[in-house]
């Protein structure tokens, strides 16, 4: 390890269990779309709010768009999760995530007078999970675990022996 990456065992420790749980909730996410054949984004697209809406409703008005939006969903909240999980190119697994949960964000803004249908767990004003979980992933990006404990590790391993 270099002076860069050398952390603590705590450190270490407490920066993978980051990873592994935001990995899960992605995972967690993807997963539960792939089970339920009936899911779609459409929903929650015509539900947006905020100075983006009319991008999103857009989305959900185009049935081919909102076929590939559902794909994008499905299967990329499943590979952000997974790559977090076992430390596989987490780095762009993390940018990923960021990806998706700023759209999240400025699909359903935590901002004065937003008023949305669907359901949610308080009352935000401008920070809400998706700009917490955010923050944690730009953490995990700029402390990167992967190569210590994670898949990223062997394919560094193999880098360096083939130099």
């Amino acid at each position: 390890m270099n002076a860069l990456t050398s952390y603590s065992r705590y450190q270490t420790l407490w920066l993978v269990i980051l990873r592994i749980l935001i990995g899960w909730h992605f995972l967690y996410e993807g997963l539960t779309k792939i089970l339920n054949s009936s899911w779609t984004a459409y929903p929650y697209l015509m539900d947006s709010q905020g100075f983006l809406s009319g991008f999103f409703q857009n989305i959900a008005s185009n049935p081919a768009l909102l076929a590939a939006s559902n794909v994008v969903n499905i299967y990329g909240l499943t590979l952000v999760g997974l790559g977090l999980i076992v430390g596989c190119f987490s780095r762009y697994a993390a940018i990923g995530g960021i990806i998706f949960l700023a759209f999240y964000y400025l699909s359903h803004p935590a901002f004065i007078g937003a008023q949305s249908m669907m359901p949610t767990e308080g009352s935000y004003l401008w920070i809400d999970k998706n700009i917490i979980e955010i923050g944690a992933l730009m953490v995990l990006i700029y402390f990167p675990t992967s190569h210590i404990i994670g898949l990223d590790r062997l394919f560094i391993k193999n880098k360096k022996k083939s130099a």
